[in-house]
């Protein structure tokens, strides 16, 4: 299964419809077009469509092909305290990451991530928790961004958002406090959420 974020929308591309994904729209495979659907959905509706396939993998590499690729790295950060690292940017809850720099380890750049954008020191990165697709504009180009999300630990310390990020806060926020995170914040960001959530 694959699952395409844009902005708020979500287009998971599976083989049968996943359950318990709430309500959504079936579309097409064969009258799919991409562009198309970029297009109708990039404002920012709050959406899941489905797309069934026989073959997702082929679909999706076809979906992905004529656009560019942009590959970041992230983590998911908690303290012994378990309380789990957020940042507030462009006015939304977000987990730090970033674009991998030339010849970067996916691991590598979500410890240096993480690290630059919360002024942090972090002790351990721990197994991958998920890879993700986001899809926006940039330079006026349709880009694809694959994530790749790892665990992270550290210790309890001051937190030193980078500004010129566009971060203006960095907390940490306990597990029970997340319905806080989760009422501003993207699907995607959500979604990981769920993967830790007991």
């Amino acid at each position: 299964m694959y699952r395409i974020y844009i902005n708020g929308t979500s287009l998971i591309i599976a083989e049968n419809v996943p359950t318990g994904i709430g309500t959504f729209q079936k579309l097409d495979v064969q009258a799919f077009d991409f562009k198309d659907f970029y297009k109708q959905v990039k404002k920012g509706s709050s959406e899941i469509f489905v797309l069934e396939s026989k073959d997702p993998r082929k679909t999706f590499r076809a979906i992905r092909k004529p656009y560019g690729l942009i590959k970041a790295a992230g983590g998911l950060v908690r303290n012994e305290a378990n309380e789990y690292l957020f940042i507030f940017r462009k006015g939304k809850w977000d987990l730090p990451k970033g674009k991998l720099d030339p010849g970067e380890r996916n691991r590598i750049a979500a410890k240096r991530e993480v690290t630059e954008e919360c002024g942090i020191k972090i002790a351990e990165v721990g197994v991958k928790l998920a890879k993700t697709w986001h899809v926006y504009e940039e330079k006026g180009q349709v880009v694809f961004k694959k994530t790749s999300w790892f665990n992270m630990k550290a210790k309890k310390q001051k937190l030193i958002p980078q500004l010129e990020e566009d971060i203006t806060d960095a907390k940490w926020i306990a597990e029970g406090d997340f319905a806080k995170i989760k009422a501003n914040t993207y699907p995607l960001i959500d979604d990981l959420l769920g993967l830790v959530v007991t």
